[in-house]
């Protein structure tokens, strides 16, 4: 048996190898699952993060090094070994290239999800980041095969002209979509309203196009990045997502006004508790409009926390004022017309000839 191995090179390389291999998975499933855990009782994500790009990693680098192991422990052809080299170099700027956009989309991730945040964190913006990380990667990879760069750049540069007359719709939409994001005035989850009518939550920024999600559907819409960026958009989460809602109200002329405005705040303020709440340093109030045909007719102005609980309060609100309102006998009178003819005075007797 000893003879065997001593007589068999093949023997130690394969034992590399497999060494390497069971060194890395040993690496991935204690060290790595020790750092998880650890990494998890820490208030900070960001640790969690780096040890998330690791994923696999250990079992790429471990079975590299017992390649290269391999390629020590006994004399091998020159041209294999500079092969082995080769391929060996390029498995490990690849897995770097790997952890990096990792470590990069996370860290997009968690920047953005913060308050402050500049940019909206969509998939347009982790797949560029992602994109420019693996061109880096390709470089240099290029490089270590001995591949020139620049006439490849010259022919992508001439070849690019081609696609992009080819594809222009496609980059149109595409640069639309990095002038939405860069504009910071369309962001996930806000609530946007389109000229041509279209309206919803935002869902995602893609290169092509922008999804928004509607309400109270739920159905998807689908909206080219060109056409959001030449449309008029009202985006009813920016400045603020609380806003004012409008209820027209009117009451007959015997009605005591004082009185019906007193009973119409308070009814809006048991309204806003029972859905969603007072927002902070806004009531409601009323504001008397105009005399109308058959009543006096005024606006109650109620604040909401945000756009969608507009239709709950205003459901809420109209319940109880109606149901407080007859209870207070003020009349809300159906839309009536008075005529008052005056009668003509009797016309004189005509002289007989």
């Amino acid at each position: 048996m000893i003879d065997f191995l001593v007589n068999t090179p093949w023997v130690y390389q394969a034992g590399f190898i497999l060494g390497g291999f069971l060194l890395g998975l040993a690496a991935e499933l204690i060290l790595v699952r020790t750092l998880k855990v650890l990494a998890k009782r820490t208030r900070s994500t960001w640790d969690d993060l780096l040890v998330q790009g690791l994923h696999r990693m250990p079992i790429v680098w471990g079975t590299a090094a017992g390649l290269w192991g391999a390629m020590l422990v006994r004399d091998v052809d020159p041209l294999i070994r500079v092969v082995l080299g080769k391929i060996l170099t390029v498995i490990i700027i690849a897995s770097l290239t790997l952890v990096a956009m990792r470590w990069a989309s996370g860290a997009v991730d968690q920047f953005t999800s913060r308050g402050g945040a500049r940019l909206a964190s969509t998939t347009l913006v982790n797949n560029l980041v992602k994109l420019v990380i693996f061109i880096l990667g390709l470089f240099l990879i290029l490089q270590n095969l001995n591949v020139e760069i620049t006439p490849l750049i010259t022919a992508l540069g001439i070849g690019g002209l081609a696609v992009a007359l080819a594809l222009q719709d496609t980059l149109g939409n595409l640069f639309a979509g990095i002038s939405i994001i860069l504009s910071r005035q369309v962001r996930p989850n806000d609530y946007l309203q389109l000229s041509g009518g279209e309206e919803g939550f935002v869902t995602d920024v893609k290169a092509r196009h922008t999804t928004i999600r509607t309400f109270p559907s739920r159905n998807l819409v689908v909206i080219p990045n060109s056409v959001l960026a030449s449309s008029i958009v009202t985006n009813y989460s920016l400045p603020v997502t609380s806003l004012w809602i409008t209820v027209r109200v009117g009451v007959s002329y015997d009605s005591d006004l004082e009185e019906v405005e007193r009973i119409a705040v308070e009814v809006a303020g048991q309204a806003l508790e029972a859905v969603s709440g007072k927002v902070p340093d806004e009531a409601p109030h009323v504001r008397y409009r105009e005399f109308g045909d058959s009543s006096i007719d005024f606006d109650v102005v109620l604040p909401a926390n945000k756009f969608t609980e507009q239709f709950h309060i205003r459901h809420e609100f109209i319940k109880r004022l109606h149901v407080r309102f007859n209870k207070e006998g003020i009349q809300i009178p159906f839309p009536i017309r008075t005529l008052v003819m005056s009668k003509k005075e009797d016309a004189p007797e005509a002289n007989n000839p």
